[in-house]
């Protein structure tokens, strides 16, 4: 899969076969399905694109607290732009262009 055939993918009302935890986790993110994306981070605390997975879910969320803390944990610096972009980020490391 192609990061833009992930993004095409996100009109769906499945997630796509063969996903990777952490792509279906971002899936779900990208369509406003927060819990569902927050249950599969939770799911793998203490691998680090979880960690920075789960600090986007709380940046998106509004807890900027919480944020801070799941960006230390993934021991990367606490994002700088929109949602959007460091959504696309994080698709990014996965899938090439």
């Amino acid at each position: 899969m192609t990061y833009q055939n992930f993004l095409d993918s996100q009109t769906q009302h499945e997630t796509p076969a063969g996903l990777s935890p952490l792509l279906e986790a971002l899936w779900y993110a990208g369509r406003d399905e927060w819990h569902k994306a927050h249950a599969i981070a939770e799911q793998h605390e203490d691998a680090p694109l979880f960690d920075w997975l789960h600090a986007f879910l709380h940046r998106q969320q509004g807890d900027a607290d919480n944020a801070a803390y799941w960006y230390r944990r993934a021991a990367r610096p606490e994002f700088d732009g929109s949602l959007r972009h460091e959504w696309q980020e994080m698709v990014k490391t996965q899938l090439p262009d």
